[in-house]
């Protein structure tokens, strides 16, 4: 089964308040072996709109990353992110090699 991204591409408004859902998201990630690849860092938007802030975090497989997205401890930390910050998520399953 082919590993799983999420490529979440973020404009934070409230960095105080951002804080508080990457507390409440933090146990759904560890529910689901989330492995972060990238979180924040230097980026270019090279074609089309960018964003401030872009995490890719991997899982095991696709499963796991639909199932954390929707698991209720990621609901609530989403709910969190909403108040504080602008941004998009998709799920993308690895080609297999």
């Amino acid at each position: 089964m082919p590993k799983a991204y999420w490529i979440a591409r973020v404009d934070v408004r409230d960095p105080e308040g951002y804080k508080g859902y990457v507390a409440a998201a933090k146990p759904a990630f560890e529910r689901y072996k989330a492995r972060f690849l990238a979180r924040g860092g230097v980026a270019e938007a090279v074609e089309g709109a960018g964003r401030a802030r872009n995490v890719i975090i991997e899982f095991a497989s696709m499963d796991d990353a639909r199932a954390c997205y929707n698991s209720p401890e990621y609901q609530h930390a989403k709910s969190i992110r909403r108040q504080f910050a602008d941004g998009e998520i998709v799920l993308v399953e690895a080609v297999e090699s």
